[in-house]
């Protein structure tokens, strides 16, 4: 690998970073390799496509899970498969189909049980670390 490629990146990473949608973005972004001072420029000073596309989409599924509050396999499963605009999703948070109030359940409910997890683990370190200083 050259210090060349590892300055820069595939369109479809920098889409990624940012959070948009691939084949939204103009057409020069797709056919482009962007550098890393190029990536740091769009983040610090969006275009206004960018910023258009951040506020009204079409978003990526992992945004759109983001937004609606589910998982990724939350949105598969309720069938949305394609990328939404800011106002659809709008439109499901304001009238929520059954299988999104089901999918936001089921995702609060496994974040609860990590986070459970999570503390009974940290609860067990501090109790093992405070054994092995005394």
């Amino acid at each position: 690998m050259t210090s060349a490629n590892s300055q820069s990146m595939k369109p479809a990473t920098v889409a990624k970073k940012l959070g948009i949608y691939l084949p939204a973005t103009p057409q020069e972004f797709q056919d482009s390799v962007i550098t890393r001072a190029d990536f740091a420029e769009l983040q610090a000073n969006p275009p206004e496509w960018l910023a258009e596309l951040r506020r009204n989409g079409p978003h990526p599924r992992p945004v759109v899970a983001q937004k609606l509050n589910v998982s990724i396999s939350g949105l598969a499963r309720g069938g949305v498969e394609e990328a939404l605009t800011s106002a659809e999703i709008t439109a499901l948070l304001q009238a929520p189909p059954a299988w999104l109030v089901a999918e936001r359940s089921t995702h609060a409910a496994v974040r609860t049980e990590a986070q459970r997890v999570k503390d009974e683990a940290a609860k067990k370190d501090a109790k093992k670390a405070r054994t092995q200083v005394e």
